[in-house]
Formats: C-alpha cells, structure tokens, sequence
C-alpha cells in the first residue's frame, strides 16, 4: 500500500475552545477531499497567540482559525495583514506560508454571505435598511459583507456608542450609529435585522429587543448556532419572519481557509449539516 508523502494539519486557537464545532467540520473535510491529516483545538491562554503562531510552521502546520480572545491580538504578530481584515478590525484565518512568514485575513463576513446565499438566494441587501446589533468582530464583519451587498443604509445598534461612531468613520458608507435605547424603533422598514452579540447564546441572556416595527417580510438573521433556534429568531419565527441561524456562517468559511491552505475547497454537504447539528443537539 502506497503510504501519503503529505499530513495535512491545521488548527482552531482560541479559550477557551474545546466547545468549538470547527474540528468536527474540517476533520469531515479531510475525508472528503481523501486527505491524510487531522484538525486539532488548541487552547491558547490569553497573551499566548505571538509563540503560538510562531510555533506553526516548524510544527508543520498549515495555518489555523482563531476564536475569542485572539482575532484582535494576532494582528500584532502576523506578518502581513490583508485589507479585509485591516478593515474588519480582526483575523479569523491564518496561513504559513512556505518560508515561515504568517499571513492574516477574516473570512466571517464570507461565512456570512455563503450562509445568506445558500438559503435565501434571492435576498437582496440593496432593497433597503438593515439593522445590525452589536459593534464588535462579528458585527464588524457583518456590517463589511452588507456594504459589499450594496446595503444601502445599515443601522448598528450597540450597548455602548463609541464603537458604531468608530465604525461609521473607518468603513465610511451608510452606517447609521444607533444608540441603545433607540434598538426597538431600529428595526422599522429594514429588510434584514441581524444580531451579532453574544446574547442567546446557551448560558446567556436572550437579546433584549421588541420586534413590534419590524416589518413581516424582514429575514431575521443570528450568528449564534449554540443553540440552533436563539429566543430571536423563535420569536421572529413565531411572528411569521423567515430566519436563518449561525451553522452556515461556520461552515462558509471553512472553504475559503482550505483554499488558502492547501489550495482545495471542500464542499457543504446536507450531511455535514446533520453531523453538526447532531452534534449541538447532543
């Protein structure tokens, strides 16, 4: 039997992240594309990212996905930073090039739009405002993927204001910044209200926001997967708006770091689908 000349390894480094679905996904994707190689957690403590990084190629890593609370300080010791993730503020995906340099990008907001593009293909951004809640990575990344779409008016809704007014000045376009207390009358006339906080998450508070102004035809959108349905979308849900959870943001982002990795993309099967939601179930 032909032994592989190749072990093709990558990782996700967060704390913590043992809870993270990314080595059940990227390990289906090893099989998939016939790989010899393995997807590992690796839990790197806060102030620990540099000699972890660093660490990857002589190891022979790939690259890694980096979770809470890395994506900000590893832009401090990558050694090239694209203009993605300059503007998105945050790396979600890092590369070992072949002379040991390290590259970041992000590739939430693509993990965004493919889950958007997979289930609701004819949704068009440019049809009217949109209201994003939460102004850190996440609704940094969504509010980059909106503008890419021609949104046409986002209103960031956040707890505390000075991170929407910074997002408005360095993404420039129609940012609106929302405060707080003005969250509920936020969601009048948009075509799409997407929560990018933490709240609903399993083990949190439910985001606290009234859906009374928003319109019927709205999609309400939540970046959260744990759980599947957040109190959110089942009160959109109940009220008749179409809903989309945060699973296919995790799995469209998987191929743009496989590319970039090993130069294949996997694909998104229904089965992976069922392989993660079993797995959030259980």
């Amino acid at each position: 039997m032909d032994l592989p000349d190749k072990f093709y390894m990558a990782a996700v480094m967060g704390w913590p992240v043992m809870h993270s679905r990314s080595p059940l996904m990227h390990n289906y994707w090893m099989t998939q594309q016939g790989l010899a190689g393995t997807y590992v957690p690796l839990a790197i403590e806060p102030g620990q990212i540099g000699p972890a990084l660093q660490a990857m190629h002589p190891l022979g890593f790939a690259g890694c996905n980096l979770t809470i609370p890395h994506k900000l300080d590893a832009m401090a010791v990558v050694d090239e930073v694209d203009e993605v993730a300059k503007r998105i503020g945050a790396i979600s995906c890092v590369v070992v090039n072949k002379d040991g340099s390290l590259f970041g990008t992000n590739n939430d907001w693509l993990g965004f739009l493919g889950n958007l593009k997979e289930h609701y293909p004819d949704f068009r951004a440019d049809t009217g405002p949109v209201a994003v809640i939460g102004a850190g990575g996440g609704g940094r990344a969504v509010c980059h993927a909106m503008l890419h779409e021609g949104a046409p008016e986002i209103r960031l809704v956040n707890r505390t204001p000075e991170e929407p007014l910074a997002i408005a000045e360095e993404f420039g376009g129609p940012i609106i910044p929302t405060l707080w207390d003005d969250r509920h009358d936020a969601l009048d006339g948009v075509v799409a209200a997407v929560n990018a906080t933490s709240q609903g998450m399993s083990g949190l508070p439910a985001l606290d926001i009234r859906l009374d102004a928003l319109p019927a035809s709205a999609l309400v959108i939540d970046i959260i997967y744990t759980p599947l349905e957040t109190p959110f979308l089942a009160h959109a849900r109940d009220r008749g708006n179409a809903t989309l959870n945060g699973i296919g943001m995790l799995l469209h982002q998987g191929p743009p770091a496989w590319k970039r990795w090993f130069n294949l993309e996997p694909t998104v099967t229904p089965e992976l689908y069922k392989l993660l939601d079993d797995s959030l179930a259980g």
